[in-house]
C-alpha cells in the first residue's frame, strides 16, 4: 500500500486536537505517518501528543525550535514526509474513516498528482467524534475538476481533503505567508498546467469558525489574496483586481453553507 504522510500543524489546539488525531489513526488505509508540528503550544497540546506517540508509533510529534506560524509549521513537517503521497489536515477538523482509501483509489486513475475531495461543515462547539458524525446536509460541493485559472477566481480545494503525490511533483513546501499559504501551494502545482480532480463524496468535516472570529470575517482575507496575487502569482493589477472580485462573491456564497 501507499504510504500517506499527514501534515498537521498545532498551536493550542488541546480542545479539539484528540478528535483530529484518532481520524488518522482510524483509517482503513491504515500505511499512514501523523508528521504534528507544534508550534509553542502553551495548553498541553504538546503532553497529549506525546501520549499520542506512546500508543500509536504512527503518530511523530514535534516541537518548533520557535514560533513560525501555520506556513512553517507544516513545511517543518512536509519536509520529514516520507510517503508517497502528502494529505492535509488542521487540528480541528477531522476525516471519515475511508476518506484515505477512496481519495488513494481515486488519484491512481485519476491522471494527476494533485486530488481532493467535497466535506461536510460542523458547528465549531462540535465534540463528538469522527465515526459518530451524522450528515447534516451542510457540504461543500467540490467542482470534478479545476484548472489553475479557475482556481485564480476561487480556491476550490479545502486544505483538510488536499493531498498530492510525492512521486510526481516532488516535495512541495507552502510559501511562508500567515494565511493562504495552502491556496498559494495548489496553484503553484498547478501553474503548469496541472489539473486537479475531485472526489465529490464529502470524506472530511470543517469546523466551522464561530460569528466574529477572524477567520470568519471574509473581509480580512481580502490583503492576504492580493499579495497572493501580486507577489506569489505575480499577476497585473487588472488580473488581480478581478480575480480579487471574483474570491469575494464566491466566499460570501460559501458562507452561507
Amino acid at each position: 500500500m501507499p504510504l500517506v504522510s499527514v501534515v498537521m500543524p498545532v498551536y493550542n489546539a488541546a480542545a479539539t486536537l484528540g478528535p483530529a488525531v484518532r481520524s488518522v489513526l482510524a483509517q482503513t488505509h491504515t500505511d499512514v505517518e501523523l508528521l504534528i508540528t507544534d508550534d509553542g503550544s502553551t495548553d498541553g497540546s504538546m503532553d497529549l501528543l506525546r501520549e499520542f506517540a506512546g500508543r500509536d508509533e504512527r503518530v511523530l510529534p514535534e516541537a518548533a525550535a520557535r514560533q513560525g506560524g501555520a506556513a512553517r509549521a507544516r513545511n517543518l513537517a512536509i519536509e520529514r514526509a516520507r510517503g508517497d503521497y502528502v494529505a492535509f489536515l488542521d487540528s480541528d477538523d477531522m476525516w471519515l474513516p475511508t476518506k484515505l482509501e477512496k481519495q488513494i483509489a481515486f488519484a491512481a486513475t485519476a491522471g494527476t498528482p494533485l486530488t481532493f475531495t467535497s466535506y461536510y461543515k460542523m458547528d465549531a462547539l462540535y465534540e463528538g467524534e469522527a465515526a459518530d458524525f451524522v450528515p447534516n446536509g451542510r457540504v461543500v460541493w467540490a467542482p470534478e475538476r479545476v484548472d489553475y485559472r479557475a482556481m485564480l477566481v476561487q480556491d476550490h480545494i479545502g486544505a483538510l481533503t488536499a493531498m498530492y503525490d510525492r512521486r510526481v511533483v516532488g516535495t512541495r513546501l507552502m510559501p511562508d505567508m500567515p494565511k493562504r499559504q495552502d491556496y498559494a501551494l495548489w496553484l503553484s502545482i498547478m501553474r503548469d498546467g496541472t489539473v486537479a480532480r475531485a472526489l465529490r463524496e464529502p470524506l472530511a468535516v470543517y469546523r466551522a469558525q464561530r460569528p466574529g472570529s477572524l477567520s470568519s470575517n471574509k473581509l480580512s482575507l481580502i490583503p492576504y489574496n492580493w499579495n497572493l496575487y501580486r507577489r506569489h502569482e505575480h499577476l497585473s493589477v487588472f488580473r488581480s483586481a478581478r480575480a480579487l472580485g471574483g474570491a469575494a462573491w464566491h466566499s460570501v456564497r460559501k458562507s452561507r453553507i
